[in-house]
């Protein structure tokens, strides 16, 4: 090649990481964003998974947490499901059955359970970061949630995306 061109030749750094904002409360795909996730870390990669709006219930601790709140705040708090464990399904819930149904299908065909998949994220150090507005508006506070989570804000998930060579929307 000749010098002109090589000059005009740029290079470009090659971006691994892995980033996910989930936005899904639903049961089946909070168990497809850990898996993904999961599958990703161990391969050796860095993942961050953004919750944000209905995703943040599958973080929501399992029992009521005293804090002080805002009568709205307490309203959404009542409405909202506390913890992975009262997911619903997206399709074929089946007025609460699929839920149940799913989890014991999984336990059958030695599936990890959706609580056991977080358990491995948290402990492969893939980031789990909670959305600030998001826990705003829902009223959720930090003691809230599970251990282990991050609170951070749209532009910390968008820099962490910008280092990411695949981004999800769950």
């Amino acid at each position: 090649m000749n010098d002109s061109l090589n000059q005009n030749m740029h290079t470009f750094e090659t971006k691994d990481n892995k980033t996910m904002v989930v936005f899904s409360g639903d049961l089946d795909r909070a168990i497809a964003s850990f898996i993904i996730a999961n599958g990703a870390a161990s391969m050796g990669k860095k993942v961050t998974m953004f919750f944000t709006f209905w995703g943040l219930n599958i973080l929501r601790k399992p029992d009521k947490v005293k804090v002080q709140k805002g009568f709205m705040d307490k309203m959404f708090g009542m409405m909202m499901p506390r913890g992975s464990k009262k997911l619903k399904l997206s399709n074929m819930n089946m007025m609460g059955m699929g839920a149940p149904m799913i989890r014991k299908v999984m336990k059958n065909k030695n599936v990890s359970s959706l609580e056991e998949l977080i358990m491995a994220a948290i402990n492969s150090g893939i980031e789990i970061v909670a959305c600030q507005m998001s826990m705003d508006v829902m009223g959720f506070r930090k003691e809230e949630l599970i251990d282990g989570v991050k609170i951070g804000g749209v532009g910390y998930y968008l820099s962490e995306a910008e280092d990411s060579n695949v981004n999800l929307f769950i």
